[in-house]
């Protein structure tokens, strides 16, 4: 009761920011409850728990968002309308993100190993067992070609986006689990890619300026940032598509106009979604491989 009341959503889209320091307090919460009260599981435990601290204020920005699809006009006033909603759930993300990547490289590396196991074996099963490397590794671009690459990578993002929205659809909120879930991955793969760097410059120059710390985090965030954002934004989209969806079958008749009306706003954020899935992967392929 005391995280859920922290803020509405109201105020969430006002200011959005707040909500990158709300991520971060809701995961680091999480992670040492997790660690304190169930050591052995806790790379899931603080999965769940992050969920459980976000799932109102999710909830009701679903409330809040089923409103506006049936009482404003115009598809553009209603997508500018859900868009500060979607602005403020990716401020949410990546304060999960940034919270799972600090506590990553600040932690004992014992630690890192049991509280981020699930989420390391996640990453070496995508990467094939060489981690660090992305999903398009020269290994696979030689094999597939890049336009292969694309459509792999395309293909199983559309996969998620259909869990964003099925999971949303019959849990109301579901869909913070999956994306929670990536966040925590994410996070692990920047504090790994993070403490790698770190590592080599120590060895080769026998100590470790601040200037090299910050330069590699925010590289760390970047990489994965530059196809990332477009992604969650996709995400996030199709979760609250779903949300209003589930909120619509509770609330109205399934032949009524305000149903209807409600139904045209969230197939056309669930189009907006896959259209953001596009880019995201055409940056993911052709953008992030040149820069890294």
């Amino acid at each position: 009761m005391v995280l859920e009341s922290l803020l509405g959503p109201k105020r969430a889209e006002r200011k959005p920011t707040s909500l990158f320091l709300l991520g971060v307090l809701y995961a680091s919460i999480a992670l040492f409850l997790g660690l304190w009260i169930f050591k052995n599981q806790a790379s899931l435990v603080l999965v769940f728990l992050t969920v459980m601290a976000a799932i109102p204020l999710i909830q009701r920005t679903n409330l809040l968002e089923e409103k506006k699809a049936m009482y404003l006009k115009g598809e553009i006033k209603l997508l500018e309308a859900h868009s500060k909603a979607l602005l403020a759930f990716i401020f949410l993300f990546f304060g999960f993100v940034v919270a799972f990547s600090a506590w990553y490289l600040l932690l004992p590396e014992h630690i890192v190993q049991s509280t981020f196991n699930s989420q390391i074996e996640t990453i070496r099963s995508i990467n094939g067992n060489i981690f660090g490397i992305p999903v398009q590794s020269s290994t696979i671009t030689t094999n597939f070609g890049q336009s292969g690459v694309f459509f792999q990578i395309f293909s199983n993002n559309i996969k998620v986006l259909l869990f964003c929205i099925f999971f949303s659809f019959f849990y109301g909120a579901g869909a913070i689990f999956i994306l929670t879930w990536n966040a925590s991955v994410i996070g692990t793969a920047i504090g790994n890619y993070i403490r790698t760097n770190l590592s080599a410059i120590a060895v080769e120059n026998g100590f470790l300026k601040v200037g090299s710390y910050f330069s590699i985090y925010s590289l760390g965030l970047l990489r994965y940032a530059i196809h990332g954002i477009p992604e969650i934004l996709a995400y996030f989209t199709a979760g609250l598509a779903g949300g209003i969806i589930s909120v619509a079958i509770i609330k109205h008749d399934l032949d009524s106009k305000y149903f209807r009306k409600i139904m045209l706003d969230s197939v056309d954020l669930i189009i907006l979604s896959v259209l953001l899935l596009f880019v995201a992967a055409l940056l993911e392929v052709y953008v992030t491989p040149i820069i890294f």
